[in-house]
């Protein structure tokens, strides 16, 4: 049975990938820092399954310094290798630059760029051929994002980490991509859809009739560690209904009414 680490995935799109993995035949070992949560993924993995020993979890803080060897750890000792890697743990509600002190750019860069960047380290030498990483990145780091700031900066950087993966380890047989989501219904911008500024922006600019839903991401993710990704390496999947290469406008935003501030 092949093995995926999944980081975050507790909720949201970590979640909803590992148990899509588990249900496409991975053992799944998913990390987060809420070990209640991480109870319920179990749980979930064992339904879509039906075999609780096709799951374990870590609840570990992926900035400390010993997160990647013990997340590694966990997943040898559990099943004796490691087949896929998804770098998915993040953080939101970014600020613009001239808004982030050292503290928050510190924080957005240690979650989501350094951590990733050490555990991939960490787990690269147990990888065989046919193995893959994929890196859980954003639109905002494909086009320029309002109050981006240092989740654009950090995602950004993952985009690089990915190509240089896939550049010097592709010839070892060991791929790696990069899934960009566009919003995406989870707990962590639910509220979010709230904001009548936020919301507009994204669903009058995406030319589709829906926004993005953590099955759009899992099924990608999945796809891309299937045989038929087999061949793909070095890319960004953008999965955001058209909203960053197109200059969609909605018939609703086309026909209000513009107000100068």
């Amino acid at each position: 049975m092949p093995v995926a680490i999944v980081t975050g995935a507790s909720s949201g799109i970590g979640f909803g990938c590992a148990v899509e993995l588990a249900r496409q035949g991975y053992a799944v070992l998913g990390t987060g820092r809420d070990q209640p949560r991480l109870a319920a993924l179990a749980e979930a993995v064992t339904e879509a399954t039906g075999d609780p020993n096709s799951v374990a979890t870590v609840a570990v803080d992926l900035t400390d310094d010993d997160a990647p060897a013990r997340v590694t750890a966990a997943a040898l000792a559990r099943w004796g290798r490691i087949d896929v890697l998804v770098n998915n743990a993040g953080l939101g509600s970014p600020k613009p630059l001239h808004e982030t002190d050292d503290e928050t750019l510190d924080r957005f860069l240690g979650v989501m760029l350094r951590a990733p960047f050490r555990l991939a380290r960490e787990v690269i030498g147990h990888l065989q051929p046919g193995s893959a990483i994929i890196n859980i990145t954003s639109t905002f780091a494909v086009v320029g994002g309002l109050r981006g700031g240092a989740y654009s900066a950090a995602k950004g950087g993952l985009t690089a980490l990915t190509t240089h993966i896939a550049c010097q380890y592709g010839a070892q047989g060991i791929r790696c991509n990069a899934v960009a989501p566009g919003v995406t219904v989870t707990p962590m911008v639910e509220h979010r859809l709230d904001d009548d500024r936020f919301r507009r922006i994204n669903t009058e600019m995406t030319p589709h009739t829906r926004l993005g839903r953590v099955e759009d991401i899992a099924a990608t993710v999945a796809f891309l560690c299937s045989p038929g990704g087999s061949f793909i390496n070095g890319q960004t999947i953008v999965v955001d209904g058209g909203w960053s290469s197109t200059k969609y406008l909605s018939e609703y935003a086309l026909s209000s009414r513009w107000e100068q501030p």
